[in-house]
Order: C-alpha cells, then sequence, then structure tokens
C-alpha cells in the first residue's frame, strides 16, 4: 500500500532537489569568473558548491526524497553536478591559469577529464564502509592549493597532478566527510577547519598568512594519515 504524502511534505522535498541542482549554478558562476581570471570569486563559487553537495544529503534524509518522491534520482542530480563543479570546471581553472609550462598545459587538462571520467566509471568507488576507494574527484580542492595555498615551480605541477591522476586507481582508502565512518567525529572537526581554512585562504590571497598555510597543510595532511591508517595500519 502506497503512502499518500501531502502537499508541504512534496513541495519540501522538492526544494531538496532544487537545493541540490543550485551547485550547478553555483558552478556556471565559478566559469564566468574564471573567463575573466578572476581566481577569488571563481573558487568562491566552486566553495558554495562544495557546501551544498556537503549538506544536501542530509536534508534528504531529513525530509525523506527518496520515499516522497520516488521518481526522482537525487543522486543521479548529485552525480551530474559533482562531475561539474569537481572535474570539469576545475580542469578549465587548471587550463586558463597556466600554471605548467605551455606544452604540458592541454594535455594535462585533458589528463585530469579523462581521469576523472574513468574513476566515476569503476565499479566500487564507495566501499561497503563508506570510504572512497582511490583519491576521490576533487579537482577543485587540487586547485585550490595550487592558485591559494602553493607556489612551486611550474615542473612541480606537472609532477603533483600526474601523481594525483595515478592515485583515482590505488586501493587507498580515502574518508569520505559527509558519510558515516569511523572515526567520523574528528574527521568532521577536520572538515569544518578545513573548509573555514579554505574560505579565510581565498579572502586574503593573493597574501598568504603563516598561521593559515599551517592549518592549509594540517588539514591536508589529516586526510592523508587517514588514508594511510585505513588502508595499512588499522587493519593489522
Amino acid at each position: 500500500m502506497k503512502t499518500k504524502y501531502s502537499i508541504l511534505q512534496k513541495a519540501l522535498a522538492w526544494s531538496v532537489h532544487i537545493f541540490t541542482s543550485s551547485g550547478l549554478i553555483a558552478g556556471f558562476l565559478a566559469i564566468l569568473a574564471i573567463k575573466d581570471h578572476d581566481w577569488r570569486t571563481a573558487m568562491f563559487w566552486l566553495i558554495v558548491a562544495l557546501v551544498i553537495d556537503g549538506i544536501d544529503g542530509t536534508f534528504a534524509r531529513i525530509f525523506k526524497t527518496k520515499e516522497v518522491l520516488p521518481s526522482m534520482d537525487g543522486k543521479t542530480i548529485d552525480y551530474v553536478i559533482d562531475f561539474a563543479t569537481y572535474a570539469i570546471i576545475p580542469a578549465f581553472m587548471f587550463y586558463e591559469a597556466a600554471l605548467v609550462p605551455e606544452v604540458w598545459n592541454f594535455p594535462l587538462t585533458a589528463l585530469i577529464l579523462l581521469i576523472s571520467a574513468l574513476y566515476y566509471g569503476k565499479t566500487g568507488m564507495v566501499s561497503y564502509d563508506n570510504y572512497f576507494i582511490g583519491f576521490p574527484v576533487l579537482w577543485n580542492m587540487v586547485l585550490y592549493y595550487y592558485i591559494f595555498v602553493t607556489d612551486y615551480e611550474p615542473m612541480t605541477y606537472v609532477i603533483l597532478t600526474i601523481i594525483f591522476a595515478i592515485l583515482h586507481f590505488v586501493p587507498i582508502k580515502f574518508v569520505y566527510p559527509s558519510q558515516g565512518t569511523k572515526y567520523r567525529i574528528p574527521t568532521i572537526i577536520n572538515t569544518v577547519l578545513f573548509i573555514a581554512t579554505l574560505a579565510m585562504m581565498v579572502f586574503y590571497y593573493p597574501e598568504r598568512p603563516l598561521w593559515l598555510l599551517i592549518l592549509a597543510y594540517g588539514t591536508a595532511a589529516y586526510y592523508a594519515w587517514m588514508g594511510v591508517f585505513n588502508t595499512w595500519i588499522e587493519k593489522r
């Protein structure tokens, strides 16, 4: 027997899907900023898209979107927006920022896009215990570190980009902050600190205050350590 839901419940469920979809608008605004080489504004809109992606699942569970609107698949909407804001738009940002020697610029942009598509296509992208297997498609955050945190030589970015591409297919268990993990509380705390640091680094750009650099490297080190710990140490 089908449960009959009220107009209000359906409206709230639709509002969640609209909220999720608004991430694509944030992504489009980032494209406009990238076109003008306005890195601060571009990253601001990518942060907005990141926050939307991080909290929309909570709203979906609260308002039971699957049950109320069974004909709508929020995960499909989410995948479309994630691929745009985590892969396509950051790839465009990478290309326009010209962080690497010109001969490498298009090949590495193409590599980012191809690797991202292949990663999305593989089975077991997320493990049974809610970890990403392999470095997840987070090129938006890679570009954040490239532009706002670091100041490396161009060939260093070439090497780093190739390493990140390879890591997509190395079976390392990376934490999935918005899903349940064994160390959920410290991961959530680190994630909140990471996003706050991200926002402040973008605000201060092109300056790089030392205390923010320490936070930026420290929060990233937590994710890297958890990947090593979850993959090789904990199971011993």
